[in-house]
């Protein structure tokens, strides 16, 4: 790995930071609605464009008004990160939704759901071999039937 590739990763992880302090205590626009969690960031190698990632919990509505006051604001946190970071070329920065967050809610729902229905059944229960029993090795004299004797 090169330097250029960790010094990415980190501003990538102190734009993740600002931008989060930032929406949580300095963002005045009433369209950001709802939860908004910054999940990670990616910025290029060469600090010119960076992805921010963020969940929006809330309606569809609230979704896109929050995407629509993100997008706004992204000029004006362009300056505030270049400055708290010190960057010369403050990175333009992008706003995409993360759904990360509920598709994995949507995945447990449904585990839940199965094993509320009971559908899921173990190996134990349908009869086959545990993991432990298939790993262990056949004893050679019950395999063969004939007794070991120790002279």
């Amino acid at each position: 790995m090169t330097q250029e590739h960790h010094r990415s990763d980190r501003v990538a992880a102190a734009i993740r930071e600002e931008v989060a302090s930032f929406l949580a205590s300095s963002v005045k626009d009433p369209r950001i609605q709802g939860l908004v969690t910054v999940t990670g960031a990616d910025v290029t190698n060469d600090l010119r464009h960076a992805r921010v990632f963020v969940s929006v919990l809330g309606t569809d509505d609230e979704r896109a008004a929050t995407f629509d006051g993100l997008a706004s604001l992204a000029g004006h946190l362009r300056s505030v990160v270049g400055r708290n970071l010190r960057l010369r070329l403050a990175p333009e920065i992008t706003f995409k939704p993360d759904e990360s967050v509920a598709h994995a809610a949507r995945i447990e729902s449904l585990l839940s759901s199965l094993r509320a229905h009971g559908e899921m059944g173990t190996a134990d229960e349908s009869g086959s071999a545990t993991a432990d029993e298939q790993s262990r090795p056949p004893d050679e004299a019950s395999a063969t039937g004939e007794s070991k004797s120790v002279d």
